[in-house]
């Protein structure tokens, strides 16, 4: 039985024709597609049209035998997993088939149960090997500024930064909590001709309201109790550079008129001083608020939303992000694993898929903190579904839980106990992703009852 949600495909290259047709109808009952040849050429043709995950050969076959077309096979984009059989086995020819590539190397006459734990452990091997390498290519993809994502919406991003970063005006950077709002400030910065310059980045929500005046504009000495010295602020302390307003939409109503004013003028009176001083500095504002929202409900001025909306970034929450998942989560194994003595090799196919479905609420800051637990708890070489947090698994059962209810409930028709149960069969398989082997033992019948309650074929 292969664990996979899809089944491997296997070639078997096989002279002798009624042990062809056993082996193919014994890996056809554990439900291995399959393909044969009786000859290593015909299998080489059948390698070059058809994916193969695994190649079972007899050692000797009519004109080149199995170790050429094992080699033959390492000529592929991507190698097979290989069994050589034999009649004629000895020490030494296992030993140099396993040199050359083999997987393993198994005597006649074939021990069926052997066989099938044989190309089991072979075709997990070869999944994780072949994990291992994506997971390799995905930490090898760019990133851009420290912005990791190479999906469509992202790369449209980019394009967007690139050109907002060679104006001058202000930037509304708007997106859910957690998508990276200051990454795309800084990348702004980045690719700017302030780029040599500071960046700053202040959080208006978490400084008081009493202080945030003298934080943002400073303040001259003795302006209050305790100002001993005077102080720059941070608009001049960015100034040749880029300063980030986040979560712009906390800032009180009064500190937005100052704001509009120095925005305008470019000019500010630090608290308690007698003169005004000039500011050059880029304005990059970032909220995770509906500030037009916030306008009609007189929360935030009108004037200063229109200042800021000179230039609008929109940042595509994680769930719309589509393939970026894989590799934030393949950059955040890795960043996490290095501070381990334990290094991890990837995640799962079949933990890959939880995340999948969950809609991360938190975005790329949740899934960080998802990736940072599974990492914590995994002692494995591999992230698996039980290393994620419990959480994720209940939001999916969850889900699984209420789509059969919900489909009935939702239907006027009244239909037969047959119909019922073909309809809940359907529902299981979708839910192991196809994998109709797993389905039979969560509904507790046989594989053949499965395919004949479905109106299938049994070989299908």
């Amino acid at each position: 039985m292969d664990n996979n949600a899809n089944p491997s495909h296997i070639l078997v290259v096989e002279d002798d024709a009624s042990l062809r047709k056993l082996l193919i109808e014994e890996l056809q009952d554990s439900d291995y597609h399959t393909l044969e040849a009786p000859d290593a050429e015909q299998a080489w043709q059948l390698l070059n049209d058809h994916p193969v995950d695994l190649v079972i050969s007899d050692l000797r076959l009519p004109g080149a035998d199995a170790m050429a077309l094992l080699q033959q096979t390492r000529q592929l984009p991507v190698a097979p997993g290989f069994i050589i059989i034999t009649g004629f086995g000895t020490v030494s020819q296992a030993v140099e088939a396993l040199k050359q590539g083999a997987d393993d190397f198994l005597t006649k006459p074939v021990d069926l149960q052997h066989l099938l734990m044989s190309v089991q452990r072979v075709n997990e091997t070869r999944r994780l090997r072949l994990e291992l390498v994506r997971y390799r290519e995905l930490l090898g993809s760019g990133d851009f500024h420290g912005i990791v994502g190479r999906s469509a919406p992202m790369q449209q991003l980019y394009s967007q930064i690139r050109q907002i970063a060679r104006a001058a005006g202000p930037v509304l950077i708007e997106g859910e909590s957690g998508v990276g709002k200051e990454l795309v400030a800084r990348a702004i910065h980045a690719e700017s001709e302030v780029s040599e310059g500071p960046f700053i980045a202040v959080n208006c929500a978490a400084i008081p309201a009493e202080l945030l005046e003298s934080e943002l504009f400073g303040h001259a000495a003795g302006a209050f109790s305790g100002a001993q010295k005077a102080r720059r602020g941070l608009f001049l302390e960015a100034s040749g550079g880029s300063l980030l307003l986040d979560e712009i939409g906390e800032l009180p109503i009064g500190m937005q008129a100052k704001l509009l004013r120095v925005l305008q003028e470019q000019k500010l009176r630090p608290v308690g001083a007698n003169r005004e001083e000039t500011v050059e500095v880029r304005i990059l504002a970032a909220t995770n608020s509906d500030l037009e929202r916030e306008v009609s409900e007189g929360n935030f001025r009108e004037d200063l939303f229109y200042r800021l909306n000179t230039f609008a970034l929109q940042i595509p929450p994680l769930r719309e992000r589509g393939e970026d998942l894989e590799l934030l989560t393949a950059r955040f194994i890795d960043e996490f694993s290095a501070r381990r003595d334990h290094p991890i090799q990837g995640i799962s196919d079949r933990a890959l898929q939880q995340l999948k479905r969950y809609p991360f609420p938190g975005n790329v800051r949740e899934l960080s903190n998802i990736i940072e637990w599974s990492v914590t708890f995994c002692h494995a070489n591999q992230i698996d579904i039980e290393h994620l947090p419990e959480r994720l698994l209940k939001s999916s059962d969850s889900q699984t839980d209420t789509a059969l209810p919900a489909m009935l409930a939702h239907s006027s028709e009244l239909i037969p106990l047959q119909e019922l149960e073909r309809r809940y069969i359907e529902h299981v398989i979708k839910q192991v992703d196809g994998n109709k082997r797993r389905a039979a033992e969560i509904l507790g019948i046989g594989r053949r009852t499965l395919y004949r309650r479905l109106g299938e074929d049994d070989e299908n």
